[in-house]
């Protein structure tokens, strides 16, 4: 088997490294509890999973040829994001009146070090589940994922070995690479967490962030 690997490896690190929507939903989780971030992350990385094996399988090329199926994909995955800005957007007024009723005295309402902010503590299972479901969700719906297994991979395969076998080692490849990259997105969140946790801060940051996602996500449904 003899593959492009040098320039598959540059193809992936710039496509992590272009913000999207599974960057969003990583280093807000991380925000709120690390343990959260890292589960975001291998959720996103699952996600991608289920896009190689379509793509291994041809499934992939059925949903990039099928209109329906295609745009039912991209709207699904919209209503999703917009789903994630609104929550973001809810929480961020939840804090600015918690702000207004426990007047300017933000250090009350500093978070603990093991809780979500302004959210008050999660059991350790349920952010686990949370944060890999969002972003699994998030890569899972997002068409851009499949077609990037379907489209780019075959370029840096041999097409003289099996081809089934070369897109599961660079999509496992594509994977591995993924979850070093998001623990270290978690790891520098994790250094802003302090400062997003303050009150002010944090409401700002939610009202951006949520409406990012709810933007991304009109976006997308007005080009499906």
């Amino acid at each position: 088997m003899s593959v492009d690997l040098m320039g598959f490896l540059g193809v992936v690190l710039v496509a992590y490294v272009v913000p999207g929507p599974d960057f969003l939903v990583v280093f807000r989780s991380a925000i709120e509890h690390p343990a959260k971030g890292r589960a975001a992350g291998l959720g996103a990385q699952a996600g991608l999973c289920v896009h190689m094996l379509a793509a291994a399988i041809g499934l992939a090329v059925i949903a990039a040829r099928s209109p329906a199926v295609y745009g039912a994909i991209k709207l699904l995955g919209a209503a999703y994001l917009v789903h994630l800005g609104v929550r973001a957007v809810l929480s961020a007024r939840r804090v600015g009146r918690e702000r207004r009723a426990g007047g300017e005295r933000p250090a009350a309402h500093e978070p603990r070090d093991d809780a979500a902010p302004a959210t008050g503590p999660e059991p350790a299972g349920a952010r686990w589940r949370s944060g890999f479901a969002q972003g699994f969700l998030t890569n899972v719906l997002n068409p851009k994922a499949a077609l990037f297994f379907l489209s780019i991979l075959p370029q840096f395969v041999d097409g003289a070995g099996s081809t089934t076998r070369q897109i599961f080692f660079l999509g496992i490849l594509d994977v591995l690479i993924g979850v070093v990259y998001w623990f270290a997105v978690v790891a520098v969140a994790a250094r802003l967490r302090a400062l997003l946790a303050r009150p002010k801060v944090r409401r700002r940051w939610e009202l951006t962030t949520g409406w990012l996602f709810i933007a991304i996500g009109v976006g997308v449904a007005a080009a499906a």
